[in-house]
């Protein structure tokens, strides 16, 4: 064996035991590629439609006295959606990192601002995350680590938000797990949300963004309450059982309410056997049909 074949051999068994740390540039503005889940991602889920979500019946309770204007109240019209909001909103993002200006190393990633979302910061430098007891904002608080290529961060502390735009909700116990994987100029979000108080297990998403030429806009425009309809210290809402857009997706759909009404077993493959002697095909699509 040659002296260039020894080194070659000892580099490569040094290397297998020493940790990863491949870590990648996540800086730039990301433009949205929308084709997962444009609807959720557009005009919204239909009402009463929470198939795939792991209610517990707290959480379904919570989304079926939903009702939309409940956005318009005065109080709520400036108020920031959760850090979920990355994953189910519409727009783009703008990445960058802070850095230590003795040593240059990364303190932290932060992502952008939107007009109706704060920023999040992913501190890189070890710091614990604050007690249970500690405040909870819309930001929360996240922490980040490299494994490999892929920065994994985990968001507590934020105050209750929407986990689907039509109701159903995260309480403020709720923590996201998210995966940034960058491949080529293409950035894939894979994130899991748990929370012990609406759902019964994790729920996933996975979202896809694109390398863009433009600047996207990092801060938003500032949000200046208006008048939309709803009276001051009144709450929109539907009482139990009271909820008439229930079987909305039932009627345009033929989807049956016991799948619509959400819960763990409908996000499994599955359940479809225990839905085919229900599904009939609609005899016409009306709404949110996919071109033919």
């Amino acid at each position: 064996m040659t002296r260039n074949q020894v080194s070659f051999t000892v580099a490569m068994f040094l290397g297998m035991g020493l940790p990863a740390f491949a870590q990648v540039d996540l800086s730039g503005s990301w433009a949205s590629k929308n084709h997962e889940d444009a609807l959720e991602r557009g005009a919204g889920p239909n009402p009463g439609d929470f198939t795939g979500i792991p209610f517990n019946e707290a959480g379904r309770a919570k989304a079926l006295s939903y009702k939309q204007s409940q956005i318009s109240m005065p109080e709520r019209i400036c108020a920031f959606y959760s850090q979920w909001h990355m994953m189910i909103g519409t727009f783009g993002i703008k990445m960058w990192n802070q850095t230590d200006p003795v040593s240059g190393k990364t303190v932290a990633w932060v992502v952008g601002a939107w007009e109706d979302r704060d920023a999040m910061v992913i501190w890189m430098d070890g710091r614990p995350h604050p007690g249970k007891n500690a405040p909870h904002s819309e930001m929360g608080f996240t922490t980040g680590v490299w494994d490999g290529d892929v920065l994994t961060s985990y968001t507590t502390h934020m105050l209750t938000g929407y986990l689907r735009r039509n109701g159903a909700m995260t309480s403020d116990q709720a923590t996201i797990t998210t995966h940034f994987i960058k491949h080529g100029d293409m950035l894939t979000l894979a994130a899991q949300l748990e929370d012990p108080i609406y759902l019964t297990e994790p729920y996933y998403i996975t979202r896809t963004f694109v390398a863009s030429p433009t600047v996207i806009n990092s801060a938003g425009m500032p949000c200046i309450p208006g008048e939309e309809g709803v009276a001051a210290g009144t709450v929109p809402h539907y009482l139990p059982e009271k909820n008439p857009l229930l079987d909305e997706v039932m009627k345009l759909y033929h989807i049956p309410q016991v799948a619509a009404l959400g819960g763990a077993e409908t996000a499994y493959p599955a359940f479809r056997e225990k839905l085919k002697d229900k599904f009939t095909i609609p005899p016409k699509c009306e709404r949110n049909c996919a071109p033919r």
